[in-house]
């Protein structure tokens, strides 16, 4: 008992005399580990009529057998100890229904707590079990049993006894079957195999009629039965992390419905198959690109001086394959120019493959750049690096450092474009290639295939979504569920667009993506809209789009624009627009009180070019000041600086004014959505110092979050400043800059004001907050608290003051209280119900308050015994006469 931390002792003590029928000695995650408990103490084992135990998060090594005393336990937690064994005392506790193990290192688990048999949930996730004992399966009354983050590699066939389990969690272990006797478990409902290495589920999965929460993410699984599609209770299904073929992904990826939908669909009109892929050629202007995108049209076509690509150029390619099916390539080729490279997320899509074209006499091309974008947004799909070279001039390059940095490279082909040497080495290796992408192959309905053939003869850019609609009916559909889910599978395969979300955008299917890239383009190389700096109206459109392919679809395709973050509509100007990306490249002036701020720093190990204008589009409503690469927002006396510096792979933000946090919670929301719609996506969010030294430092020490996240889990609750060398709180350094808590409540506020007309059509706009700051709120406190002291004392006290010492004292204090209504006035938000402006309510709140006090102290406070109290007005004259005295006075000084 000597090393027993006194608060536990003074527990047990209390639970002895009061004879409590619940203990809990457990600590938080940051306790420091000298306050822990090392062994449970003695005189627990003596309260005999404990019914709940909890002793988490100390450093427990041993159970002793005196653990069999405390006969009526119902619940134990040991989680997050240090037991390596169990002592089979344990089996005595015969009352016990819920035992947490987890966070231990035990590595057996004893046949002796098969005895348990009223135990309903067991928990021993993240231990180091390697089996599980046969006895296991006499718990026939067991609930819940968690496995999790363990080493098992097999389960026992007699786990099939626990017929009462609803749920079983064996995420993080070695799995690499299903055993079936899980199938016969016909009370689950939720099953966990996270981060196993599952390659294939059995049939009888459908026995399973109860589960609801399937979750398989992160295994091998290749293909799904049909079986899964019997789970008539199943809400739930994660497949993510799987390198799933049949059904296709984009299915896949919409959950357990469309699954449903595929299969029933595969089963009623026979299966066919898509063999269509996309091969996207990219690399710097002037490398060569169109030039191969026509000699695989075409091997006989002649060079000629080509003009540089203007946004994308569609070619369709075909070629027989080996069964004597016609295999379609759509060629995109992509412009090099650097005013497209921001708009490549949204045309580089998955499950294509890629070419690099380099040029090998300008020897320019940036294959950092190149194959970085490519993995980030193909979602590493398959890609060659094809060199020009012009005059027969060989030309090495490091491919086996490339490869082993780019896991998604797969060959290096040279030619030379102008006499076609070995140009058809480089056809073979593209048609290789393409026919083994991972979709192709994919099982479909055969009503998809004959659809997706009626659309690609449709002559027409777009079409209606009741005339699509039509043609599915035509080929054999029944369900419009069907016909959606058709379409947003060619969506997701870059074959046509159809957005289902946007409610102008639903109604139209476009046929031709090209058509609709080239729109954007347009707008984008407008010589006009560049003169203006990206600005541009919907008038002006009307001129850019005034070829008669684009008639009646202005609205559509500017929609289109906006969806895809390229330009917003100007606050406050109806009709007229931005795109970022034609921004100024010069940082404006603007103030910037450098006292104070919250800084915070995202680092990127590739960064896509695109972020910081996708953020402006976002953020346009409380913008300030705009530049190509920056932006400055304004929202409740609040002003947030956000500049990308792409030569430094890094965004930096400050925060300054009165409600930091907030704002800065906005801005990282914000960005961190941006960063998920690239999934490969790596980078690090730097949080800022708070200690002395850098706590108002423009350059403070930054610490990775991931790193400060890592030290929580560790439990280590403070880390070192390399500037000052102080140690600092670990979770105060994420307080301080972003409230997790309040994000949710932030990003609704943002969402209103965005919803709101502005006040005016100045470029800045300062909505104050409807709170006062702490300080002022202080000032404002106790000057109304000193107010109310004196008037009370001198209603006590009436003659304690001369008549010139009181009429100074009723001055004042009326002064002390028209300051403290004007700052508290200004709170109340009383503008949303008169009309009158916040200045104007502070200044009749203070008036009303200086006069209100004054009157009170002048007749409620009588004057000495040497005053005429029936005599206010030679009262009041005392009053003006003492103020004068004292401003003479003050003069003379």
């Amino acid at each position: 008992m000597a090393n027993t931390p006194q608060r536990f002792l003074e527990k047990i003590r209390e639970a002895k005399e009061k004879r409590l029928k619940e203990l809990n000695l457990s600590n938080d995650w940051n306790t420091d580990d000298k306050e822990k408990l090392t062994e449970i103490p003695a005189e627990v084992f003596e309260l005999e009529w404990l019914e709940v135990l909890n002793l988490s998060y100390n450093q427990l090594t041993t159970l002793p057998e005196a653990i069999a005393d405390l006969q009526k336990l119902t619940s134990l937690d040991l989680s997050h100890n240090q037991l390596r064994t169990l002592p089979k005392a344990i089996a005595r506790l015969q009352q016990l229904t819920s035992l947490n193990l987890s966070h231990n290192q035990l590595t057996i688990l004893p046949q002796a707590i098969a005895d348990l048999q009223k135990l309903t949930s067991l928990n021993l996730s993240y231990n180091q079990l390697t089996t599980l004992p046969q006895a296991i399966a006499d718990l026939q009354k067991l609930t819940s049993l968690d496995l999790s983050d363990n080493q098992l590699t097999t389960l026992p066939q007699a786990i099939a006894r626990l017929q009462q389990l609803t749920f079983l969690g064996l995420s993080d272990n070695q799995l690499t079957t299903l055993p079936q006797a899980i199938t016969r478990l016909q009370q689950l409902t939720s099953l966990d195999l996270i981060g196993n290495q599952l390659t294939t589920l059995p049939k009888v999965i459908d026995r399973l009629q109860q589960l609801t929460s399937l979750n398989l993410s992160y295994n091998q699984l290749t293909t799904l039965p049909e079986a899964i599609t019997r789970l008539p209770q199943l809400t739930s299904l994660d497949l993510s992390g799987n390198p799933i073929e049949k059904p296709p992904l984009e299915v896949v990826e919409n959950g357990i419905e469309a699954i449903k939908h595929y299969f029933r669909q595969l089963k009623a009109q026979g299966t066919d198959y898509l063999y269509e892929a996309k091969l996207l050629i990219v690399g710097q202007g002037g490398a060569g690109k169109t030039t191969l995108a026509k000699k695989i049209e075409d091997q006989n076509y002649r060079l000629r001086e080509e003009d540089s690509t203007k946004g994308i150029e569609v070619i369709r390619w075909s070629f027989s394959m080996e069964n004597r099916r016609k295999f379609r390539v759509n060629i995109w080729d992509f412009g090099g120019q650097e005013i497209y490279h921001a708009t490549h997320q949204f045309f580089l899509t998955k499950r294509s493959l890629y070419v690099l074209v380099a040029d090998n006499r300008k020897e320019d091309t940036d294959f950092d750049y190149w194959l970085n974008v490519v993995e980030l947004l193909s979602d590493n799909s398959p890609l060659l690096i094809i060199k020009n070279e012009k005059q027969d001039r060989h030309w090495e390059i490091n491919e086996l450092q490339l490869r082993g940095q780019f896991t998604n490279l797969k060959e290096t082909l040279a030619t030379n474009l102008a006499t076609n040497r070995d140009l058809k080495k480089v056809l073979d290796k593209i048609k290789h290639y393409v026919k083994d992408l991972p979709h192709i192959g994919s099982p479909l309905p055969k009503t998809w295939v004959r659809v997706r053939q009626a659309l690609e003869s449709n002559p027409h850019n777009y079409i209606r979504l009741d005339e699509y609609l039509n043609i599915c009916q035509q080929n054999g559909f029944t369900q419009r569920n069907d016909n959606l889910q058709l379409s947003s599978y060619l969506h997701d395969l870059g074959v046509c667009l159809h957005f289902q979300e946007d409610p102008l955008l639903n109604k139209t299917v476009i046929l031709k993506p090209k058509w609709g890239t080239d729109a954007v383009y347009k707008v984008l190389d407008n010589e006009e809209v560049m003169r203006n700096l990206g600005r541009f109206t919907r008038s002006g459109l009307a001129n850019i789009w005034r070829e008669q392919e684009y008639t009646m679809m202005h609205d559509e395709l500017l929609r289109l624009m906006i969806n895809f973050k390229l330009c917003y509509e100007i606050p406050r100007s109806q009709g007229e627009y931005i795109a970022p990306q034609l921004l100024s490249a010069d940082q404006p002036f603007y103030d910037w009180n450098p006292t104070n701020n919250l800084i915070l720093r995202y680092t990127y190990e590739f960064m896509p070019k695109g972020i910081i204008t996708q953020f402006i589009v976002v953020m346009h409503e409380f913008m300030n000041k705009q530049w190509k690469s920056g932006v400055v927002l304004s929202k409740d006396q609040t002003k947030a600086e956000v500049i990308e510096y792409y030569g430094k792979r890094e965004i930096k933000i400050r925060v300054s004014g009165r409600h930091k946090r907030d704002l800065m919670t906005i801005v990282t929301h914000e960005l961190d959505k941006i960063h998920k719609s690239y999934k490969l996506l790596k980078y690090n969010e730097l949080i800022p110092c708070n200690c002395v030294t850098c706590k108002d430092s423009q350059e403070p020490q930054f610490y990775v979050l991931k790193e400060l996240q890592q030290f929580i889990a560790d439990k280590q609750d403070r880390i070192q400043c390399r500037n000052s060398y102080q140690m600092v709180n670990v979770s105060s350094l994420i307080d301080d800059v972003k409230d997790k808590s309040k994000l949710l409540k932030v990003k609704n506020n943002f969402m209103t004001e965005r919803s709101k007309p502005e006040e005016n059509s100045q470029p800045e706009v300062h909505r104050p907050s409807s709170q006062v700051s702490p300080a002022e709120r202080g000032i404002a406190l106790g000057m109304a608290l000193a107010v109310l002291v004196l008037f009370i004392v001198l209603v006590l006290y009436p003659r304690a003051m001369e008549s010139g010492t009181l009429a100074i004292i009723r001055f004042l204090a009326a002064v002390f209280a028209a300051i403290s209504a004007y700052i508290m006035s200004g709170s109340l938000h009383l503008e949303a119900y008169v009309p009158l402006s916040k200045t104007y309510i502070k200044a009749t709140g203070a008036f009303a308050a200086f006069v209100l006090v004054f009157l009170l102290f002048f007749y409620g406070i009588p004057a000495s015994e040497n005053s005429d109290k029936s005599k206010p007005i030679s009262d009041a004259n005392t009053t003006i006469t003492a103020i004068a005295s004292v401003n003479q006075q003050s003069d003379c000084t």
